[in-house]
């Protein structure tokens, strides 16, 4: 096997850690978060007492001012262990980013330490019914009116949005500006005329909350502006990447899992008098995932690093996401049918892994977007 070289031994022993933390207080309990379409909101405090959440964030403002490799340890560890309803991914990847980045001083003072503890989580509100992975087709406007800004509209597929303290709307603050007219605006659960719909039944990703969010006249002041006015698709463009980044992290250790245990249960089931794992056919297929895998593990890893040392580009990333992601699928396929019949049964995780990994062709931006992003690219004077 190649070995993994872009991590120190301080990152190992944060894994352990992790690792151990999710094997105490979520393994346990997640099949019945799936029962209950959520996660328990205490395992956001305990992760928040063990420096689990926005690792990244600053020291000034209470947070370890760690690298992206720790964030890539929490969204493996997840992921090998199939811990598809904790949303630490979107809190540490993708909406605190956004904080730390384009926040006022002010706003990083009120918000930045309750992210760090757990007791503020924080979603993104981008997607719309009618607008999928079309960013600049956003409909939800925020006009000004005097000191504030009103709100309407409506978004959909909203991770963590059930159980959101914060929600970062996109919206447009000029809605004849096209992608110029877009905003980003902070908008707390409770605020008067935003209410949270129902919490969405989905295929997979079952014990992840994911909601509705309805804005009806929503009032916010023109502080809770983040960033400038005008910028909102410029920093979603910015920030994009290390989402479609994260996503390929969780697919290629989710399927290197997946493997695994593939691996374990074909020495052990027997069919016309011996294992599985003697016929030639289950070799090659096994043979064939591992390979793949291999070169994606090596691919990803190196993404990782350029991401590390700011030189990761939003084409890179993009093929990062659309493979990893078109791969984790093409494997968790082959491996639940190495399981025939108890592959198909919800108590086997590999059940759960292939309900889980059909999102990942989707969200992020849809692979069909990935492949425009990089024709562009290719086909650019």
């Amino acid at each position: 096997m190649i070995p993994r070289t872009i991590f120190e031994p301080e990152h190992e022993q944060f894994r352990e850690s992790v690792r151990k933390f999710f094997e105490s207080h979520a393994v346990p309990y997640h099949a019945q978060w799936e029962k209950d379409g959520q996660i328990d909101r205490a395992l956001w405090n305990k992760a928040g007492e063990m420096g689990f959440l926005a690792p990244s964030v600053p020291e000034e403002y209470g947070g370890m001012g760690l690298d992206y490799l720790y964030n890539t340890v929490m969204d493996e560890e997840m992921a090998k262990l199939g811990l598809s309803g904790p949303g630490f991914h979107l809190q540490n990847d993708i909406t605190v980013p956004y904080l730390v980045k384009h926040a006022s001083e002010a706003q990083k003072q009120k918000y930045l330490p309750k992210c760090l503890s757990g007791e503020m989580i924080v979603a993104i509100a981008m997607t719309e019914p009618g607008t999928g992975s079309d960013l600049q087709g956003v409909k939800t406007t925020a006009i000004a009116d005097g000191d504030e800004y009103v709100i309407n509209g409506s978004k959909t597929f909203i991770t963590n949005g059930q159980q959101a303290d914060l929600v970062i709307v996109v919206c447009k603050t000029d809605p004849n500006a096209g992608a110029k007219g877009i905003s980003l605006l902070l908008v707390e659960a409770g605020t008067p005329g935003f209410e949270k719909g129902s919490n969405l039944e989905k295929i997979g990703l079952k014990a992840q909350d994911t909601s509705e969010l309805f804005f009806q006249d929503v009032r916010v002041p023109k502080e809770n502006m983040l960033g400038e006015e005008g910028m909102g698709f410029v920093y979603l463009m910015q920030d994009l990447p290390q989402e479609r980044l994260t996503i390929a992290v969780m697919a290629t250790a989710g399927m290197e899992a997946t493997l695994q245990q593939t691996v374990d249960y074909v020495k052990e089931r027997k069919a016309f008098g011996q294992p599985i794992a003697n016929f030639q056919n289950t070799q090659f297929k096994l043979a064939q995932m591992d390979a793949e895998i291999t070169a994606m593990r090596v691919f990803v890893d190196r993404c990782i690093e350029l991401h590390v040392q700011g030189k990761l580009d939003a084409v890179t990333a993009s093929k990062a996401k659309m493979l990893a992601s078109d791969l984790q699928n093409k494997v968790i396929d082959e491996c639940l049918q190495l399981h025939g019949g108890y592959g198909y049964m919800w108590e086997y995780p590999v059940a759960r892994a292939f309900a889980d990994a059909r999102i990942q062709r989707i969200f992020g931006g849809t692979n069909e977007v990935m492949k425009i992003i990089i024709s562009r690219e290719l086909l650019a004077d």
